[in-house]
């Protein structure tokens, strides 16, 4: 296994739509041998996700096990993740072009943070994540009173 996304740093996104991707996460994306990053808008926040192979590997395996005609809570699965998703790839500087679309769906402007989490990493606008750094440590702090960390 590689190593994990770790950390939180912040960037920028310039005028073209590129952001510089952190040299720690490059590491770990070379180290899982991605030609570039995948990255995907999450389905559950105004964030992207990012990600290398290992993960896209593992999670197509898990998948590929359910028949892939019969099984709608698969599909659902593979159409938030896999369809998408892009491999875009990284320039000699690290930078990455994201998509308009992704680049509205979180709403990015000219500062982001990379927020890392283990086997994948979100970016997010740095405004915006703000209230969601409190609230999670809020959530873990209460988590880790209530005995559950």
């Amino acid at each position: 296994m590689a190593a994990p996304f770790i950390s939180t740093m912040t960037g920028t996104l310039d005028a073209k739509g590129r952001v510089c991707i952190p040299a720690p996460f490059r590491d770990v994306l070379t180290a899982q041998d991605t030609a570039g990053l995948y990255v995907c808008p999450s389905f559950a926040e105004p964030a992207l996700e990012g990600f290398g192979d290992e993960v896209l590997q593992d999670f197509h395996r898990r998948q590929a096990e359910a028949d892939p005609f019969f099984s709608p809570a698969v599909d659902d699965k593979v159409f938030a993740v896999l369809s998408m998703s892009q491999l875009l790839p990284r320039d000699e500087n690290g930078r990455v072009r994201l998509p308009d679309e992704m680049i509205a769906h979180a709403g990015l402007k000219d500062r982001v943070t990379f927020v890392g989490m283990g086997r994948k990493f979100q970016i997010w606008d740095s405004e915006r994540f703000a209230p969601v750094q409190a609230e999670r440590l809020r959530r873990a702090l209460a988590a880790r009173n209530a005995g559950f960390l």
